[in-house]
């Protein structure tokens, strides 16, 4: 809107460009309402596709708009021509002169408009514009003076070369980038033509025609994840849900509202799709049509195959497959990220195969078995050339499908477990539930609900054991991630359907602990755990067992209590679990987890990489869990940008694969606080915030308020920093957990009541963590946080010199522990101390180093922050001088009081009474109060007359 109204302004005209639905009408009819506004003339024609064919449609509805009374004016063989446009008279020929009479109708009446006022013309779908009215509007718009003209026309795929021959870039920031948006960039080529380039590009041969030089082209732009949410939210849709669409729309809204079932009244649960909207067959059809038969054979050979890829296809005949790629991103059907293909939305692939009969696409996958190297692949393919029943071919897929699950490969394996429960004879119906058990428990694994939600509905529709439908119900509630809290009719039914069997409750009782944990309840959590372990120990099932101990180990830590060890080191001398998608809920992981807490971070980056490695191929929820952990490492040890890479790939995983978002995002916030900006991260931590509200989600709700309210103080807005953290504590009380060392907001609440003046309740805060990490192994980096926020407090009591030993103390501790950013963090605090003891050369030295320290490790925001606060401790240095001898007492007296007594005092003085103090510091009365106190003491005064005596006037 900020290009389209500077062009504007300038006298030039614009050009926006975009695929069906990404949002040009709406930008028009922003444009339009605001120029109506401004009080200028706005004429508005949208072509259509069934009236492409009437000569002069569009013109007509534009002379439709303007005064009778200036067709009044205009010259015989005008008005007679115009009058035939609307007619109104007998026809004027299709002749020259009559060619010209229309063209110079149209441009007289434009001028005379003109005359009153700016005028702007808006032509939307300009590609269905009638090619005569095409021609006049052109000619007059190359005429006509104070005439605007914006023009929109759906053209998904990139012109070549500038749009006139002194264009550039644009320099105003335009570039596509996520991160203007709060969120991190994406791969190139990831959203393909629904993310047409929002730069210059060659006016579409229809626009150019009829826009007014100098142009501006603009593709609309799709929206950023967390625009798709605000949108959906209207609709009632959780944050976890307007992700995954986000990710299947590429942003175009449009799309994303179809896609939600908002044009249908129903909205889909987030992990349960439903079928696919009619308007979007019809959009992905319409988009088909469109293209060559040629670039739509090589797209259906890619729907057809379970991994597509340029080599793939080339493989397959396709020797053009390169430019039909290129063709099809053009369009919007896909996007590329090296060779692999995945299509945008994933319905396009539906949309191909149900366009293509029986037999077509058999053949397609007779001659995909010959050509795809894969084993598991070829037998997927020779399934899917005949739909009959056949057991030898069900147990080949069933081979197949165990082959690729132990390879990691859990999504391939789920299709296959499906497709073989789709080829098995009905007299092996047995062998039938059971794979299609397998399908659903590896499609909850690999995060894939349709096959979840599928096989689970055939099982429970079924003639099923009780085991197969506890099974399949598992994973339903595995699928649901950090949504725990939202199956409890899942679990009732699971219940009742498990009844005694020990084989079958004791997962269950392991999952209720989970969804206890999540639901901020820790205590119910162990209880749960307990039982499950005692189940699991009657069946010997070393895993449910095992998994059950990390839960204990876990709930022990956050309790603040000391046999946390006691649990996991259970937990790992049993065998452990086949990790099968669920490596983060492993004794390992958890163990990984710990030395993350200990501020052990070789030990943590270490084991947390050679996880990467085991579970990158199978991606799921155990994928992000471990990607977020890393960038936790790495924010820690001051590999900024690599926290920002784990942070984004972990956003791309969850988006993808419809996960909850609130660990995702939090993370990325916390990657962002570090080495991005404030404002990213605070969009992050908001939107995790709220998808965690909408979850039950306690856990990752108090780490997104963590890092919103380190945002909010870093940006200067220390009350509602402060209001934030004041929550996380609220919600730990009362849920029992006592562990600072697990979620570090102690010494940033500290810190903020500072900045507040609520010294006395910082002083407390820092007391109660000391005294939960007493005697604790591993408690150096909690205690040297804790030490930074105490000197905070020890500079305002006036005691400076305390202040910089504990700072200096708690900057080698971080240097100890590999903490960089944190070193530099302390290094800052440490030369604001110094600057406050009048100690400027200290204070610049100390500021600097942290500077250094930034800039060293990519910490952007800190970089920023200690530059502007070297330039504080530059500027309090130049001006450090004697006070003139009628003022040296009042100096004197100030120079004794921190930076919050001497406001107050000086506010004293000049008559403020403490509650008008309160008010414009934004801080309590009693605060007030009790300052005042502090400053009589310091002072030698008792009452405010002293005071306003001891500091003299002026």
């Amino acid at each position: 809107m900020a290009s389209v109204e500077s062009q504007l302004a300038a006298g030039g005209s614009v050009v926006l460009t975009g695929p069906s639905g990404i949002g040009k009408t709406v930008v028009m009819d922003a444009v339009g309402a605001s120029a109506t506004a401004r009080g200028e003339r706005v004429l508005r024609v949208t072509g259509a596709e069934t009236e492409r064919w009437i000569s002069y449609a569009g013109l007509a509805d534009l002379l439709g708009q303007v005064p009778v009374d200036f067709l009044a004016e205009l010259p015989d063989p005008q008005r007679t021509a115009v009058n035939a446009v609307l007619l109104r008279g007998r026809a004027s020929g299709n002749g020259s002169r009559a060619s010209l009479a229309r063209r110079l109708a149209w441009q007289a009446m434009l001028d005379r408009c003109a005359e009153s006022g700016p005028v702007l013309l808006l032509v939307d779908d300009a590609q269905w514009l009638d090619a005569a009215s095409a021609d006049v509007i052109g000619y007059a718009a190359r005429r006509a003076g104070r005439v605007r003209m914006v023009v929109a026309e759906r053209r998904p795929e990139r012109a070549e070369g500038p749009c006139r021959p002194d264009a550039s870039e644009p320099a105003d920031g335009r570039e596509r980038a996520d991160r203007s948006a709060g969120g991190h960039s994406s791969p190139t080529g990831r959203y393909g033509a629904w993310r047409a380039p929002a730069s210059h590009a060659g006016p579409p041969t229809r626009a150019a025609s009829l826009a007014a030089s100098p142009v501006l082209v603009l593709a609309v732009p799709p929206l950023a994840a967390h625009d798709v949410a605000e949108m959906l939210d209207l609709y009632g849709l959780p944050a976890r849900a307007a992700s995954k669409l986000h990710a299947d729309s590429g942003g175009n809204p449009y799309l994303a509202l179809a896609l939600s079932g908002a044009f249908a009244d129903r909205t889909a649960v987030a992990w349960r799709p439903g079928p696919l909207p009619h308007r979007v067959y019809d959009l992905i059809r319409d988009i088909l049509d469109a293209i060559t038969a040629d670039v739509r054979e090589t797209l259906l050979i890619a729907a057809l195959a379970a991994r597509p890829t340029v080599e793939l296809l080339l493989r397959a005949g396709r020797l053009d497959a390169e430019r039909d790629i290129r063709q099809a991103a053009a369009a919007g059907l896909l996007v590329t990220d090296g060779s692999a293909i995945r299509f945008t939305p994933p319905a396009v692939a539906t949309v191909l195969a149900d366009s293509t009969s029986a037999v077509d696409r058999s053949a397609i996958h007779t001659a995909l078995a010959t050509v795809v190297t894969d084993a598991a692949e070829r037998a997927r393919h020779r399934a899917l050339s005949s739909a009959n029943p056949d057991a030898g071919v069900a147990r080949s897929l069933v081979t197949a499908a165990d082959e690729a699950r132990r390879r990691g490969a859990r999504g391939l394996a789920a299709e296959l477990y499906l497709l073989a429960a789709d080829r098995t004879p009905s007299e092996l119906h047995a062998q039938r539930l059971e794979w299609l058990v397998a399908a659903a428990e590896a499609a909850a694994a690999a995060s894939r609900p349709e096959i979840v939600d599928k096989a689970a509905d055939a099982v429970i529709a079924s003639d099923a054991s009780a085991a197969h439908r506890v099974r399949v119900r598992m994973a339903l509630i595995d699928l649901s991630g950090q949504a725990l809290a939202d199956m409890d009719e899942t679990f009732a039914a699971a219940l009742a359907d498990a009844g005694d069997e020990p084989a079958l409750t004791a997962p269950l009782r392991l999952r209720l602990a989970w969804q206890a944990m999540v639901d901020g309840n820790p205590t119910l959590a162990e209880a749960e755990a307990d039982k499950a372990i005692g189940v699991a120990r009657d069946v010997a099932d070393a895993t449910t067992e095992a998994m059950a101990l990390a839960v204990k180990a876990q709930v022990a830590r956050v309790q603040g209590r000391r046999d946390y060890l006691d649990a996991l080191d259970l937990a790992l001398a049993l065998p452990q679990p086949e990790l099968d998608g669920w490596l983060h809920l492993t004794p390992r992981y958890l163990a990984a987890r710990f030395a993350v807490f200990d501020d052990r971070l070789d030990e943590a980056r270490a084991e947390l990489l050679r996880m990467l490695a085991i579970v990158e191929r199978g991606g799921g929820e155990e994928l992000v869990e471990v990607l977020r952990s890393l960038s936790e490492v790495s924010v820690r040890a001051g590999r900024c940008r690599e926290a920002l890479d784990f942070a984004d790939r972990a956003i791309r995983v969850a988006e993808e694969a419809g996960l909850s978002p609130g660990p995702a995002w939090y993370n990325a916030a916390v990657a962002e606080l570090a080495g991005g900006t404030i404002g990213r991260a605070a969009a992050y931590a908001e939107r995790g915030i709220r998808a965690s509200e909408q979850e039950r989600d306690a856990i990752y709700l108090k780490r997104n308020l963590h890092a919103l309210g380190q945002a909010r103080l870093r940006s200067g807005d220390a009350r509602a920093g402060v209001a934030l953290l004041r929550r996380i504590r609220d919600l730990e009380a009362a849920q029992g957990v006592a562990e600072p060392s697990v979620l570090r907001w102690h010494s940033d609440l500290a810190a903020g009541l500072v900045a507040i003046g609520e010294l006395a309740e910082a002083d407390e805060t820092i007391v109660a963590a000391r005294e939960a990490v007493a005697n604790r192994p591993h408690n150096g980096g909690v205690t040297a946080r804790l030490d930074r926020s105490d000197a905070l407090v020890r500079s305002e009591l006036g005691d400076a010199e305390s202040a910089a030993s504990l700072l200096v103390a708690a900057v080698g501790r971080f240097d100890v522990l590999g903490q960089p950013v944190e070193r530099g963090h302390t290094l800052l605090v440490l030369g604001q101390v110094e600057r406050r003891r009048r100690r400027y050369a200290a204070g610049r030295a100390a500021v600097g180093e942290a500077l250094a320290a930034f800039a060293s490790t990519g910490a952007r925001p800190w970089v920023e922050q200690a530059t502007r606060t070297l330039a504080t401790v530059d500027g309090a240095s130049a001006d450090a001088r004697p006070a003139p001898r009628d003022r040296t007492a009042r100096a004197s007296a100030l120079a004794a009081l921190t930076a919050t007594e001497a406001r107050i005092a000086t506010m004293v003085r000049g008559g403020a009474t403490n509650r008008e103090i309160a008010t414009r510091l934004f801080l309590s009365v009693k605060t007030v109060e009790a300052t005042l106190t502090r400053v009589y003491r310091k002072l030698g005064v008792r009452s405010r007359t002293q005071l306003s005596s001891r500091l003299g006037p002026g």
